[in-house]
């Protein structure tokens, strides 16, 4: 019987990522780039603590921190693996371990407002 691969769990968050950086970053560079400092924009203090207090934007703000954190470990780990610089699981779990307590910490200082 064919062993069962973990792909379909490491290339999800992968693709989500690599969706949200692609979506999310143009946006980011406009708004704080060019609105903000045109005075188009208002990003008060008010505001974001209104955005960070609701669950769904505590969902959100944690969806733009994790899964482009896991498409960069996904990116460092291939990379590594292609390099000949290792690509055994010791280099799996360091990467995605670090996206995963990216997520992790960013939940839990969510959690605190």
């Amino acid at each position: 019987m064919p062993r069962r691969s973990d792909e379909p769990f490491v290339w999800m968050p992968f693709a989500a990522g690599g969706m949200v950086a692609a979506l999310v970053t143009p946006v980011l560079i406009l708004s704080t780039g060019v609105l903000l400092p045109l005075g188009v924009l208002d990003l008060s203090y008010d505001h974001l603590h209104a955005l960070a207090s609701g669950w769904i934007g505590k969902l959100i703000i944690t969806a733009l921190v994790f899964f482009p954190a896991w498409h960069a470990a996904h990116r460092i780990q291939a990379t590594a693996h292609d390099l000949g610089w290792g690509g055994g699981l010791g280099l799996k779990r360091v990467c995605y371990g670090t996206a995963t307590f990216v997520g992790l910490v960013t939940l839990i200082a969510l959690a605190t407002i």
